[in-house]
């Protein structure tokens, strides 16, 4: 499982956007994992964003069709 840096760049493998993950956190009553994270471009529905830790670390489909992980860390992506 890769591990989360608090104030790294992550780039969403299937948008292509970027992200600074902002906190992990755990959810009052159930102890799950949350990510909080902001948006690093104009996106007009919400600049900080909040998914699960295993959601945000799970796999996503990139354009090509493949599957890879949801998120790269920017200096693992090669950028």
């Amino acid at each position: 499982m890769m591990p989360l840096v608090v104030g790294a760049v992550y780039r969403h493998v299937k948008t292509n956007t970027r992200y600074r993950l902002v906190a992990v956190g755990k959810h009052v009553k159930t102890l799950e994992e949350f990510v909080m994270y902001e948006a690093l471009y104009d996106n007009p529905v919400s600049k900080m964003w909040v998914r699960s830790k295993e959601s945000f670390l799970g796999e996503a489909k990139s354009p090509e069709g493949t599957l890879h992980p949801r998120f790269v860390r920017e200096e693992e992506a090669g950028n």
